[in-house]
């Protein structure tokens, strides 16, 4: 039944998006199915959103379809087996991917829909550039997320006293994928780049080979491990780019063999004599700002942190901490950052409540803020975000504000020593619960976050129920009958007049 429930979903949203032909790429993330489209034109962007599994749409180099986490990881390969069928079932043919308006209200959506396309292309490169670096990440977020489940639950064991025997197990399913995570950015950051994947992998494998301890660089002895994600990064980077020249000068004949040797070698020995020692340098001056940044300028820094995070997802700029996250979890098994960045969803909660308690009669707008709640308490931030406070301006200063507040409580108790860390990427809001970890023992760190999204919420609510409308807004909002008087439903000359 559910598989029928997953491909139903799918096949709902292909028509609406233009169909088959209309695809050109389809991936996910952990909560956006990610398309690319030929035509962006041809989405029935208002349908698309009434479609009950969708929780809100994004408009960015892809076309994003929010559907949260879990359900898109099963309605992704219905969606593509469907485009699949529909592509082999009906080739394309000259005008068949195309329809054409035929309403005005089409042609407006045609009108905003090329303007979007347009502004798309505008992005600037350092934008694109961080986008690039968020695909090398977020594959790897499932498996942070379920390696850091198993640790929090190996640790509870621990200082438990339960099943010793089953603690080794847990810590090496915990441990084996966190130790290899080179590995895999190597690989991934080839594949995006434009690089042979496995040549990426096998020369971020020599970060992580216990052999280098034997060798010295910078007149210091080198360790497994050292520089981490960002070495990965780096070295696979520079193997893409020795590999590309060797693809360009080599002759096809020897290609086979001398590009990935070459590849490889140089590229190996850049990173052991180099790169290794300036990423981990790099990644130790992270781990050591970010603690001391937490330990003796908490409050302040959860404050601008919590509060600037929804601008930076506006502008793309969160993509850039991804790398940071992982650093500091690999160094440490957490990062402090997530949990006073995930108050920002808190506030943003709390907004929405204040919004449908101000605004009872726009029936509309309440029944959406209704639909997305739920996924917003879970850390699903989208639909909240843009089909509620930022559409409307102010709403979404003042969930600003209660990130702020929920940021600053989180930042003080680390200031405190009380700090708050998560095991993995990806999740916030309640979600975040299983994969809290922190120095103060799993109580105390249960509490803080717990009370930094009571503060969030309370903050975000009393901001936005207070200072998130003016006068003229309400008026203009507030629109319909009154659902708390039941004649005026039915009777139109009985609905109080409006101030």
């Amino acid at each position: 039944m559910s598989t029928d429930k997953n491909r139903a979903t799918a096949a709902a949203i292909l028509p609406l998006v233009g169909g088959p032909d209309n695809i050109t790429s389809i991936a996910h993330c952990m909560t956006r199915l990610r398309i690319g489209l030929r035509d962006r034109a041809l989405v029935r962007e208002e349908a698309l959103k009434a479609v009950p599994a969708v929780l809100g749409v994004v408009d960015d180099d892809t076309y994003q379809i929010v559907l949260g986490p879990g359900t898109v990881a099963r309605v992704t390969p219905e969606f593509e087996a469907l485009v699949e069928e529909g592509r082999s079932a009906a080739p394309r043919t000259g005008t068949q991917a195309r329809q054409q308006p035929v309403t005005a209200e089409e042609l407006a959506a045609q009108g905003a829909a090329l303007k979007d396309a347009r502004k798309a292309k505008n992005s600037t490169p350092f934008k694109l550039f961080l986008r690039r670096i968020a695909n090398i990440f977020v594959p790897l977020i499932p498996a942070l997320i379920g390696c850091g489940i198993i640790a929090g639950l190996n640790g509870m064991l621990t200082n438990l006293g339960w099943l010793p025997a089953l603690v080794p197990a847990l810590a090496a399913m915990a441990s084996g994928f966190m130790s290899l995570i080179a590995v895999f950015v190597g690989y991934n950051t080839a594949k995006e780049f434009g690089g042979t994947p496995v040549l990426g992998g096998a020369v971020a494998a020599i970060i992580v080979f216990p052999g280098v301890a034997k060798i010295d660089a910078f007149g210091q002895q080198l360790s497994p491990g050292q520089g981490g994600v960002l070495g990965a990064l780096a070295a696979a980077l520079l193997a893409v780019q020795v590999e590309k020249w060797c693809r360009k000068w080599v002759p096809e004949a020897l290609d086979v063999l001398v590009t990935p040797t070459l590849t490889v070698l140089v590229s190996g020995l850049v990173t052991l004599f180099g790169l290794m020692f300036l990423a981990g340098e790099v990644s130790s001056a992270i781990g050591t700002f970010a603690h001391w940044l937490l330990a003796t300028g908490g409050a302040f820094a959860g404050l601008v942190l919590g509060g600037l995070f929804l601008p930076l997802v506006m502008l793309g700029l969160h993509q850039a901490l991804i790398p940071i996250h992982t650093t500091l979890i690999e160094q440490s098994g957490y990062t402090v950052l997530l949990p006073i960045l995930a108050m920002a969803g808190a506030g943003q909660v709390g907004a929405a409540a204040a919004v449908y308690l101000r605004l009872p009669r726009n029936g509309s707008l309440r029944t959406t803020i209704k639909s997305a709640l739920p996924a917003g308490l879970l850390g699903v931030g989208e639909p909240l975000i843009y089909g509620v406070s930022l559409p409307l301006g102010r709403p979404f200063v003042t969930a600003c504000a209660g990130g702020a507040a929920g940021g600053a409580f989180v930042g003080l108790f680390s200031q405190l020593g009380v700090g708050v860390g998560s095991t993995a990427i990806g999740p916030s809001g309640w979600a975040l619960f299983p994969l809290l970890d922190g120095k103060a023992g799993m109580g105390a760190t249960i509490a803080v976050y717990a009370g930094g999204l009571a503060v969030g919420y309370l903050a975000g609510f009393l901001a936005t129920y207070f200072f998130g409308f003016t006068k003229q807004m309400l008026a203009d909002l507030n629109t319909g009958p009154d659902p708390a008087s039941p004649a005026s439903a039915t009777d139109p000359e009985k609905e109080p007049a409006m101030a």
